[in-house]
């Protein structure tokens, strides 16, 4: 990975794609040398750069990427209705444990391991409630993906942790109308860290 700074407060990333076997990539940011870390976005596979905006003037900015394995479950279509009445308290969004443990869970990354039985229920005119079922014995979370009418490639929207089979999601207005699936995930071992000091803004 390199990083250029293209401006006083915007830093380009390239990277070669790595792992073929990865679902996707989690490109992390810090601004210590040993983190914490902080995710910036989930990207795919096979993407090799990232522009980084508007960042913080005279602050040290440190990147890494770390691959992530898991196989995602069979997409459910959502069509969310025109008029419903919407709720200020959402406690259906909460992510949450509600199911029993799967009895022959398997490793995460194999096909036995993705989730299953995803149902999606629609809770207010902007709000999805997801459940599935847990399959995967050593998930390190799950993320929420979808795929908007129209759009071309899938996205994660909602990253919970590990155990969870239930969450809700507020939609944005792109989303009313969208397939979803869910992915027990595992991170892979990061990559090398670079690092880029920004200017005045």
């Amino acid at each position: 990975m390199t990083a250029t700074r293209v401006s006083p407060v915007d830093t380009d990333l390239t990277w070669r794609t790595g792992d073929s076997r990865a679902a996707g990539q989690a490109l992390e940011f810090a601004t210590s040398p040993h983190g914490p870390y902080t995710l910036l976005q989930y990207l795919p596979p096979d993407r090799t750069t990232f522009h980084h905006r508007d960042l913080i003037p005279h602050t040290t900015f440190y990147y890494r990427l770390r691959p992530y394995y898991g196989l995602a479950s069979r997409p459910v279509a959502v069509d969310l209705p025109r008029y419903r009445q919407s709720e200020d308290d959402r406690p259906w969004a909460r992510p949450r444990t509600t199911g029993r443990p799967d009895p022959d869970p398997a490793a995460t990354g194999t096909a036995a391991a993705a989730p299953d039985q995803v149902k999606a229920a629609v809770r207010a005119a902007d709000g999805i409630e997801f459940h599935w079922s847990d399959r995967s014995t050593d998930e390190q979370g799950f993320l929420l993906e979808d795929r908007p009418r129209g759009a071309g490639a899938w996205r994660v929207v909602a990253v919970v942790g590990p155990d969870i089979d239930t969450v809700g999601l507020t939609t944005l207005p792109d989303e009313r109308h969208a397939r979803y699936r869910i992915r027990a995930f595992r991170h892979g071992p990061s990559s090398d860290v670079v690092h880029r000091t920004t200017g005045t803004g």
